[in-house]
């Protein structure tokens, strides 16, 4: 227990005050006396004392309504009644108006009294270790809420940028769709990650799909092709299937590491012959 605990005792008979200074004298913990209400009030702005115990009957004021001003100007005491007048009508009075802890009859038992002021002291610990974690628990749901408010508007704006990648996405889609030219994007792996239209009519015969492997389903001419292409930096012309027609083949980067490439094919529209008349 700390040395500064201070316990103030309020009667107006001064042998009964003795009485507790001798039979506090080796406690932890320092008793202040009053004999007067007013005098005990001035005690308490001085020096804040967790326990405060008084008399029932003083000649200035009610035990109660001293305790209750007590408990109005500092709520956090607890509160004690002696009393030589013990029956049940003081008692509720004072339970009920001045909110008290304990109601001790005179004469007192020496032993209960100190451990019912020990018990007093550690019932005021409590409560302020209650209040402390009560205030850390409203702290960390605030900080929850705003970290959960925080949550929401990363995931609205993170959900408008999907929305906006997606749009593009599909307009980058429609826009291959409508080129001329076949579009077949590759991975490093080989594998087929993106055809637009015109490629799955040109090589509609390979039933290309994503997902599968460029070399199990593109004609051996084509990738022979599209490798000489990404060599030499030019289009270069292919013969497969009865086809014939140019490719081209572009790197793929994303940022500074190539993560495919992407392979353009122009097929060649066959000439028509004409018959003479």
């Amino acid at each position: 227990m700390d040395d500064k605990v201070f316990v103030l005792c309020v009667d107006d008979e001064r042998n009964v005050l003795r009485s507790l200074e001798r039979l506090c004298m080796d406690e932890p913990y320092t008793l202040l006396t009053a004999d007067t209400s007013a005098a005990g009030i001035a005690i308490l702005e001085q020096q804040f004392c967790p326990v405060v115990i008084s008399d029932y009957r003083m000649l200035d004021m009610n035990g109660v309504a001293f305790l209750r001003e007590v408990r109005k100007r500092w709520p956090d005491t607890v509160r004690i009644v002696l009393s030589g007048y013990a029956d049940a009508a003081t008692i509720v009075s004072a339970i009920n108006e001045g909110e008290i802890y304990k109601f001790i009859p005179k004469p007192w038992n020496d032993d209960e009294l100190k451990v019912a002021i020990l018990n007093a002291i550690e019932k005021y610990r409590l409560q302020q270790e209650n209040k402390r974690l009560t205030a850390e628990l409203l702290a960390k749901n605030a900080e929850l809420e705003h970290l959960t408010h925080n949550l929401e508007k990363i995931i609205d704006e993170k959900t408008a940028d999907l929305q906006i990648q997606n749009r593009s996405l599909q307009l980058a889609q429609t826009i291959l769709n409508i080129l001329p030219l076949a579009v077949i994007g590759i991975d490093n792996e080989g594998m087929i990650v993106q055809l637009n239209r015109a490629a799955c009519n040109v090589l509609s015969e390979k039933g290309l799909v994503i997902g599968e492997s460029a070399h199990n389903v593109l004609p051996g001419a084509i990738l022979h092709a599209a490798q000489t292409a990404q060599k030499q930096g030019c289009p270069i012309p292919y013969t497969a299937d009865g086809r014939q027609g140019m490719v081209f083949s572009v790197p793929l980067y994303d940022g500074t590491a190539c993560t495919g490439r992407v392979i353009i094919i122009q097929e060649s529209i066959p000439s028509v012959t004409v018959a003479q008349p």
